[in-house]
């Protein structure tokens, strides 16, 4: 592994793009890392300055779609890990035009800028709710993309707009698809973080329907890890799903908090179904295991883990919930 490279990192400030961060820092101990962010609502400023004390971290604040500032930010880097998005389904379904806006544009933005200054690897981390629901089964990287949701179908099509550079430019673009993640810094809008501060807070958790609907949870240093090895190893214009063959039930899943928390199913306010909710995603990781990759986190393990995280770290997620209540 080279010493000293110079990361660009999008949307690090975020919950995965800030624990990829911390990860590159770990690891490469020479390594540089120039964090793009917009610090929009799940862009966290704690978070970006928690990573400034770690060093060798610089954020730069700015809009992916910027294409002036998106130029001058690219030059001199050698690596790009592309995590910035707008991100949550319930919102695409509120506001879609943000999301293709976002997601679509801004990764044009990007990779365009990238090409252009020769940055060797770019990989744009993607999700597997391109594929759709998959009723039973996993779906490989050739499998058909069939998204469901303003958010899904923006993704799939910043997938697509990443790999006609790698097709028609011959440019090193790798795209990843990865399942549901969990850990410490998620937003608290998002399922797991959602529901352990609503416990704390004495609140009870809004599940979808009858919880039934079956997710993938891969811990997000697994994810993190993955995608560092693809910064080396890798086959440029090739798509990468990442799994950890952990699927439960959100009912399961909630089931787990409440338990950890010491609470019963009367802290469960069932809600109405959301437009379009896929009910199955899982997918086949076999091209990245055959690289060396496997998850090293159990769920249970570091779902309680999480779930401690959240109780000790509420300087941290209150003033995010805030506006949220």
């Amino acid at each position: 592994m080279g010493k000293g490279r110079r990361y660009l990192v999008t949307g690090g400030a975020g919950f995965i793009g800030s624990n990829f961060v911390r990860h590159v820092l770990e690891h490469e101990p020479e390594a540089t890392v120039t964090n793009l962010d917009a610090l929009t609502y799940a862009g966290v400023k704690a978070t970006a300055e928690e990573l400034d004390a770690l060093g060798r971290h610089t954020l730069v604040l700015g809009d992916i779609r910027d294409t002036d500032l998106v130029d001058r930010v690219m030059m001199d880097h050698e690596i790009v890990v592309h995590f910035a998005a707008e991100s949550h389904v319930d919102r695409s379904i509120d506001k879609p035009s943000l999301f293709l806006d976002t997601n679509v544009l801004g990764t044009g933005t990007l990779v365009d800028s990238a090409r252009k200054h020769h940055v060797s690897t770019f990989i744009h981390v993607s999700t597997d709710e391109v594929y759709g629901s998959i009723v039973d089964g996993f779906a490989s990287e050739k499998a058909a993309l069939e998204p469901s949701s303003p958010y899904s179908a923006s993704k799939a099509a910043s997938d697509l707009v990443a790999r006609s550079y790698a097709v028609t430019f011959d440019y090193p673009v790798i795209v990843t698809r990865c399942t549901n993640n969990y850990g410490p810094y998620q937003f608290p809008e998002k399922m797991i973080p959602l529901f352990v501060t609503n416990i704390l807070d004495g609140i009870k958790v809004p599940l979808y329907g009858e919880g039934n609907n079956e997710r993938d949870w891969l811990y997000v240093q697994d994810h993190c890890s993955a995608i560092h090895l693809l910064v080396d190893n890798g086959q440029p214009g090739e798509i990468y799903n990442i799994g950890a063959n952990a699927q439960l039930s959100n009912i399961d899943v909630t089931r787990r908090i409440l338990s950890s928390l010491g609470r019963d199913e009367t802290w469960i306010q069932p809600v109405a179904d959301r437009p379009g909710h896929d009910f199955r995603y899982a997918v086949d990781s076999a091209k990245l295991r055959g690289l060396g990759w496997f998850p090293t986190h159990t769920f249970d393990e570091h779902l309680e883990e999480t779930i401690q995280w959240y109780r000790t770290r509420q300087d941290w997620w209150r003033p995010l919930k805030m506006p949220l209540s």
